[in-house]
């Protein structure tokens, strides 16, 4: 189970050029932001990274004023675990559970999942915060990422997962988040 004290939140190439051409691009933001603001809630740490930015755009304002001081890691391979500014980054949180959102979910974020399982984290793939340009390459990679371990869950199952209970003191934060 997720817990506040093992997880980070992994943010995948969120990026503006991106967005616009991924299947269901109107839950990529408000989705986003909601695990981001509900991680803050937990105090569940937040890594961004993104593709070659100077291509594909910077992340959108919105998500970029949600995840506050958290500088993106800029990445030129698929996998966000081979570039070592990022590793540096997930190393320093000391945290074993990795909850992936971005895009693209059959490339960055399943390359990136293979790579962290190999590591020894556990992966928790958020199946409606991660995206594809279509359907059908979203559905495959949630498969083939199940099929190798990574634990498919959904924004509000993973906060609720890690909120554990009504009386912790994020609790009508997370409630507000979902509804």
């Amino acid at each position: 189970m997720l817990n506040t004290e093992e997880a980070v939140l992994v943010l995948v190439d969120i990026q503006a050029r991106l967005m616009r051409v991924m299947d269901r691009v109107d839950l990529v933001v408000p989705n986003t932001e909601r695990i981001i603001k509900g991680c803050q809630a937990l105090t569940v740490p937040v890594l961004p990274v993104v593709q070659v930015p100077e291509k594909l755009g910077p992340m959108p304002s919105e998500l970029l004023e949600a995840i506050g001081e958290a500088e993106p890691v800029t990445k030129v391979v698929f996998s966000a675990l081979r570039e070592p500014d990022f590793l540096l980054a997930l190393d320093r949180t000391g945290r074993r559970q990795v909850i992936l959102a971005g895009m693209e979910a059959h490339v960055c974020i399943f390359q990136t999942a293979l790579d962290l399982l190999d590591a020894g984290y556990q992966v928790h793939i958020l199946a409606d915060a991660v995206f594809s340009r279509s359907a059908e390459n979203h559905q495959l990679a949630l498969d083939r990422m199940r099929n190798i371990g990574a634990t498919i869950s959904s924004v509000e199952m993973a906060l609720f997962e890690m909120l554990q209970t009504t009386r912790h003191p994020a609790f009508r934060t997370i409630s507000k988040l979902v509804k």
